[in-house]
């Protein structure tokens, strides 16, 4: 299936790297008006040429600023007031003991993974509602669901996430503009290929089989039994955002490998 997002304009938030940039990638691809963001130059201009070259003569920006910061989505609003798909992919994770995890780093989560999507969704639904279509996505995780006992603090930002993503779909009802979470599992973004990179270094393993054990040992429930690729979310993410997709809202769209033990 071919998607036709031309003369739409889409937001991408944290999409200098990984699942981010694959998505807008993808939005490109299929002819949307795509504003990448980060929060730092070099990296959002590196991105901006990348998605160019993958995509010539696709209409490509950049926001530079910290979306975690009222004033970072301020300044976003005024660079671009208008969007038709905003895609909430900005986000943090990292391990951390419970009863090691001071308020501060709560706050930052809360902050980055939660806030930030708040603020836009807030900013960009009206116009949208106006319009009578839209599309608001926030990249969510299996940890949602699937709390790991060593990122409570990261589980239960993503869980607020498909709080806010059903209660939004609610609130945007008959409206013509639809809001669902995708809920990613371990995924072969740079940042896990590196991390697998050095288990390659010591066991002399490739990569597939390095990220085979590791899916194993910490998502022994996995059916694909693997990574994922970004490209595989991004696609997932690409179809929530197409008019196609009219008639799916306030889902948890899950492309995990079958990590959940849940039929729904």
């Amino acid at each position: 299936m071919r998607f036709d997002l031309s003369s739409l304009k889409a937001i991408v938030t944290g999409s200098t790297l990984g699942i981010g940039l694959a998505t807008a990638k993808g939005l490109a691809q299929a002819g949307a008006h795509v504003v990448i963001n980060g929060r730092k130059e070099e990296a959002c201009t590196k991105a901006v040429k990348a998605l160019q070259d993958a995509v010539p003569g696709a209409k490509i920006e950049a926001y530079v600023g910290d979306l975690s910061t009222a004033q970072g989505c301020d300044g976003l609003l005024k660079a671009h007031p208008h969007c038709d798909i905003l895609v909430n992919n900005v986000g943090i994770y990292g391990p951390k003991d419970f009863f090691e995890t001071p308020d501060e780093l709560w706050q930052q989560y809360f902050d980055i993974n939660v806030m930030s999507g708040v603020r836009l969704a807030r900013a960009y639904l009206p116009s949208m509602k106006e319009k009578g279509w839209g599309r608001v996505i926030f990249i969510s995780s299996e940890s949602a669901q699937n709390i790991p006992q060593d990122m409570i603090h990261y589980g239960f930002s993503k869980t607020a996430q498909l709080a806010l993503s059903r209660g939004l779909a609610k609130r945007m009802a008959g409206t013509g503009v639809t809001v669902n979470s995708v809920l990613p599992g371990p995924t072969l973004s740079d940042g896990a290929k590196e991390m697998l990179r050095e288990k390659m270094k010591e066991t002399g393993r490739s990569l597939e089989q390095v990220g085979h054990d590791f899916v194993m040992q910490q998502r022994p429930s996995s059916l694909i039994q693997r990574f994922a690729t970004v490209d595989e979310v991004a696609n997932m993410i690409l179809y929530v955002a197409s008019r196609e997709a009219s008639a799916t809202s306030g889902a948890a769209l899950r492309v995990e490998g079958g990590i959940l033990e849940t039929i729904f």
